[in-house]
């Protein structure tokens, strides 16, 4: 664009008597030139479209080596006269220009962010979402329920790793030797180290028990869960499944104390108060004296319901921790004694859920999951029920 050039200041000769006709008609002519400058930079101002070409005119106009510093700098050189007039007259152009920029760059700013929300908006007009996509998955939900019951009597939640030694697996549980569990067909082993022994999945959770009582002096009252590998596979079992275990170890603790809180935790599962259940003779490497605990059912109608009928249900194993278990993890039987129980999650989560096949809860199914699983917003406590 062509803009008109400003005239420079008159010297101080100019503004004698004799020349005062010239200077008045001077005077005139670069106020006239001031009001195009003006008039040309708020038209550039208006019609920039971004803040590179509002800077520009900025920088063209009131920048350092700029139009109107120029004049500004010049105003030394005029008569008092001059820079009575001319001096406010370039002050207020400043000014003026300023203010139109300060103004432009606000406007491109809102524009800016206009065009941005634009971008951004979402229709509210459009159909809700799902309440929500995922579920919790049976197994967790069951894993959660547990943990709160166990919680709420005192139980502490402890972890370990799914590769675990032979001593933590098998030995410091008094498994034999000659065991058939230590056989390849029943255990995933790995491959021998440099110095011969062979690590493994482990094949229950009780090893999360050893490490407890070998890190932690008693009383311990603890539970564990975790996934745990066998070579299984069948409608009721596959190769990867999970467990729950607890252990007390104190002074005092019986038999007694064992059937009173297993009692309770199954009947705080099931949410049936009156729930009938008794305890068989057993045999665990582990513990002794050992049981197996079974809660009355009813498989009339084929259907399984829990807490009614004649029929019995085994549910878990439990018994007295075996005295070579305490010395194995440093305890002196004739001063501590505790007890143990466990059972498998996945089969608990089958008896509530009315699930028919533990394998459908691996199969990655999201139709299943979707009829199975529970709300992420709904958690499971006692004091409104676990289920």
């Amino acid at each position: 664009m062509n803009r008109t050039p400003l005239s420079q200041p008159t010297s101080r000769s100019d503004s004698s008597p004799v020349n005062g006709g010239a200077k008045g008609r001077l005077m005139t002519s670069q106020t006239s030139d001031l009001d195009t400058f003006e008039h040309e930079t708020r038209a550039r101002i208006a019609a920039s479209t971004d803040e590179a070409a509002l800077e520009a005119v900025r920088v063209e106009a009131l920048g350092k080596q700029g139009a109107l510093p120029g004049l500004m700098r010049t105003l030394g050189q005029m008569s008092p006269q001059e820079r009575a007039v001319m001096g406010p007259r370039l002050n207020g152009l400043r000014d003026s220009i300023v203010e139109a920029i300060a103004v432009k760059r606000a406007a491109l700013a809102e524009a800016a962010l206009e065009a941005r929300l634009k971008a951004e908006a979402v229709d509210v007009t459009l159909p809700a979402p799902p309440a929500y996509r995922g579920a919790i998955h049976p197994i967790s939900r069951v894993m959660e329920e547990l943990a709160r019951i166990c919680g709420e009597m005192g139980f502490t939640l402890e972890e370990g790793p799914d590769i675990e030694t032979d001593f933590n697996n098998f030995t410091a549980l008094n498994f034999p030797e000659k065991h058939p569990a230590r056989d390849m067909h029943d255990t995933f082993f790995f491959h021998p180290g440099p110095d011969g022994t062979r690590r493994l999945l482990r094949t229950h959770t009780s090893p999360v028990q050893v490490r407890t009582m070998l890190k932690q002096k008693p009383p311990i009252r603890m539970i564990c869960q975790g996934r745990t590998y066998r070579c299984d596979s069948d409608a009721t079992h596959t190769p990867m499944f999970h467990q729950m275990e607890g252990l007390v170890i104190d002074r005092t603790t019986n038999m007694a104390d064992l059937k009173g809180t297993v009692t309770a935790l199954v009947r705080a599962f099931f949410e049936v108060d009156e729930l009938i259940v008794r305890f068989r003779p057993h045999f665990f490497p582990f513990t002794e004296p050992s049981a197996e605990m079974d809660v009355r059912c009813d498989r009339s109608g084929g259907q399984l319901k829990i807490g009614t009928g004649a029929d019995w249900l085994e549910i878990l194993g439990c018994g007295m921790v075996h005295p070579n278990v305490l010395r194995a993890c440093g305890l002196d039987p004739e001063e501590w004694q505790g007890y143990a129980f466990g059972f498998g999650v996945d089969r608990m989560a089958m008896l509530k859920y009315a699930i028919p096949d533990l394998r459908d809860m691996f199969a990655n199914d999201v139709r299943w999951l979707r009829h199975y699983g529970f709300s992420p917003y709904v958690l499971p406590g006692l004091a409104e029920g676990v289920g």
